[in-house]
């Protein structure tokens, strides 16, 4: 296991299953997993709705893209469960929003 799949594993433990997509779910999560490492506590909804949109977009054969594929600003993107998920337990935005972030 990569350091990268630790920190995703340890992202991916603080998010309720019931919201996690049907598919590439550890793909997603190593995104965030580099967003933790790039911005540590300062991972905001934005950067975690961009970090999903990255990671929804397939090619148009596979799939139509999703209408949430937008920037975050046209969205109802919150300090959701991804976002809680990349700061620390107990960390500055662990008590925000509970509007989904993936």
């Amino acid at each position: 296991m990569t350091y990268i799949d630790e920190i995703a594993n340890d992202i991916l433990a603080r998010v309720d299953p019931a919201i996690l997509p049907k598919s590439d779910v550890p793909r997603l999560f190593r995104i965030y997993a580099v967003l933790t490492l790039a911005k540590g506590t300062d991972v905001t909804a934005e950067d975690v709705h961009d970090a999903w949109a990255a990671w929804e977009v397939r090619p148009q054969a596979e799939q139509p893209v999703h209408r949430a594929v937008r920037p975050a600003h046209a969205t109802r993107a919150g300090d959701g469960p991804a976002v809680r998920g990349c700061h620390p337990p107990g960390g500055p935005r662990a008590a925000n929003s509970d509007v989904a972030g993936v």
